[in-house]
């Protein structure tokens, strides 16, 4: 599970979910007649309690596991981002007529009031975070990519950000009492020796150079060979290569070295 595939529309659909299960416990109505006031919250009547404030808090635990997962997940045939929709759309629902259609000398509570906002608020999110475009902005930023080290320093190793330190070619060993990676002092400015042959030049850089981006929102990578097979799919708040460029896509690799083309490019943050 990735937290950085949130957006702001599920940071709504979360706060709203808070808010529905602290008003689940004020008060759901409140009777006023000659023996005094009574009030109830909703746990007093559990099927309003446990089936309608729980079932949506549930639907919204739905909705966010369901955008932290890789892949969306089915049960039983039904998606979980869908069912978690309906759960939250069909309490609303039942708040709304029992707002409307309340016995004669009750009064609707705060838990009530409070509870029919909540849920107009996370069903609203769950509904527009794929149509808006401002609610599909991830929740939690990406990192800022390293700053480039000087000339000559050794970066940091790792892969996945901007700066990872170059692998030692295959089979190269190290010397002894030399760090991995660095080339002994003797050869490095050593005039090569009589009669060897010159070091070829390094090659001129052509229009693409390979680049370290973020994306913004959770983008699928597809195989090389112009087929819409998903390889994998690109999460916010982690570094990926850009190897090449192809018109407006990018072949791109993951951490674990899988290629595919990105075609979606719009929005991605260069390191």
């Amino acid at each position: 599970m990735n937290i950085r595939s949130l957006t702001r529309g599920d940071g709504v659909v979360i706060g709203a979910a808070v808010v529905l299960f602290i008003a689940s416990f004020l008060d759901f109505y409140t009777y006023s007649g000659f023996g005094g006031s009574i009030s109830r919250n909703s746990w007093d009547n559990l099927g309003m309690g446990l089936g309608i404030y729980m079932g949506a808090v549930i639907g919204a635990v739905l909705i966010v596991v369901n955008r932290c997962l890789p892949q969306p997940r089915k049960v039983a045939g039904l998606d979980l981002g869908a069912t978690g929709t309906a759960f939250a759309i069909l309490a609303l629902w039942s708040l709304l007529w029992t707002m409307i259609d309340l016995d004669d000398g009750l009064d609707a509570g705060a838990g009530l009031i409070l509870g029919f906002i909540s849920l107009l608020v996370l069903s609203a999110a769950a509904i527009a975070t794929p149509l808006v475009p401002a609610l599909q902005a991830a929740l939690v930023p990406a990192p800022k990519p390293v700053a480039p080290q000087p000339y000559g320093a050794q970066p940091p190793g790792g892969y996945g950000y901007p700066g990872a330190q170059p692998q030692q070619p295959y089979g190269a060993q190290p010397q002894p009492g030399q760090p991995f990676g660095q080339q002994p002092p003797a050869a490095q400015g050593a005039p090569a020796p009589q009669g060897a042959p010159a070091a070829p030049q390094a090659a001129a850089p052509g229009d693409f150079s390979p680049f370290w981006f973020a994306v913004p929102v959770a983008r699928q990578l597809f195989a090389e060979d112009g087929s819409q097979n998903q390889i994998a799919e690109l999460a916010p708040g982690t570094w990926y290569l850009a190897v090449e460029q192809r018109g407006t896509a990018l072949v791109a690799q993951t951490q674990d070295g899988r290629r595919g083309v990105l075609q979606d490019t719009s929005g991605i943050q260069r390191g």
